[in-house]
């Protein structure tokens, strides 16, 4: 994600409204949000993310399999937190381009007043997410137009919508992976933590090649001298690091078919993804 300025997208329900320009997207480069649309069947793409995706499908077939098995994960994770844990707000961070189960669709099945917030900065995902991830009163949509590396911004941006005070969950599925090291991703996500309320909850995916690391380097390779964004995968110990000690829910971090599975979920499927859960304390700083 590439920096840019916090730009507020108003939508029913939502009291802010602010707008300001984003920057042109370029059809001609694949941009992550279009490549994992390609993954789990959207339509949402152009000829350089199909490009992108055949040629990492043709590495690593998995890779589909893990794109939605990603998708699956972000309604188990949703649906737990609204239902188990009662968080009634939700920050989540690269949104990518609309499909059918997004955060405040699962939400707002357990209470329609759940409040969202959707971070991406590719104007045409915004555009999309604008025109299709709407909800009405009582529960309300916003969408703040700001890099993953500003976490600041982020949530100033998010605080237009939800109330800071109270617990939030951030929601970083099948992100974290297209920071390098350099990026700091641990450090990132420690100060998200440090911008919300005890209750709150820190939710991530993230690229492994833990299951098998020389097709998923290949891929990683194939991916990269295409995308426009480099992906990093990291092993098991290095994705349990992205937490910084934060207490993690059961099952901690494992691969993302065996957190807390559903009926009918393939627990076997191979996805070369890690997924975790962690609640922030009181007295977190």
């Amino acid at each position: 994600m590439m920096p840019n300025n916090v730009m507020l997208m108003k939508t029913a329900g939502s009291p802010s409204g602010q707008r300001t320009t984003s920057p042109q997207f370029d059809m001609s480069v694949a941009h992550p949000a279009r490549v994992y649309a390609y993954w789990i069947g959207g339509k949402d793409h152009y000829e350089a993310d199909r490009r992108a995706a055949t040629e990492v499908i043709r590495v690593r077939p998995q890779v589909v399999a893990g794109a939605r098995a990603n998708r699956a994960l972000l309604a188990r994770v949703v649906r737990y937190l609204a239902a188990e844990c009662g968080i009634r707000q939700f920050l989540d961070i690269r949104v990518g381009m609309p499909a059918p189960g997004s955060t405040h669709e699962v939400a707002q099945q357990v209470d329609p007043a759940c409040r969202v917030v959707y971070v991406d900065n590719d104007q045409m995902v915004l555009t999309h997410a604008r025109a299709l991830l709407t909800c009405t009163a009582p529960g309300s949509c916003d969408y703040v137009d700001a890099d993953v590396r500003d976490p600041s911004a982020i949530l100033a941006g998010a605080a237009h919508t939800l109330d800071l005070a109270q617990p939030v969950a951030v929601v970083l599925l099948a992100i974290l992976h297209f920071l390098s090291d350099a990026d700091d991703p641990a450090g990132i996500v420690a100060r998200l933590a440090g911008g919300l309320a005890p209750g709150s909850f820190i939710a991530l995916s993230h690229l492994t090649g833990d299951f098998a690391p020389g097709q998923v380097g290949a891929a990683v390779a194939a991916y990269n001298t295409q995308a426009s964004t480099a992906v990093t995968s990291r092993t098991h110990a290095q994705v349990s690091g992205l937490f910084g000690g934060l207490p993690l829910v059961p099952p901690g971090v494992v691969p993302v078919t065996q957190w807390r599975p559903t009926a009918g979920l393939p627990h076997r499927m191979a996805a070369d993804l890690y997924a975790g859960l962690a609640r922030i304390p009181q007295g977190h700083q």
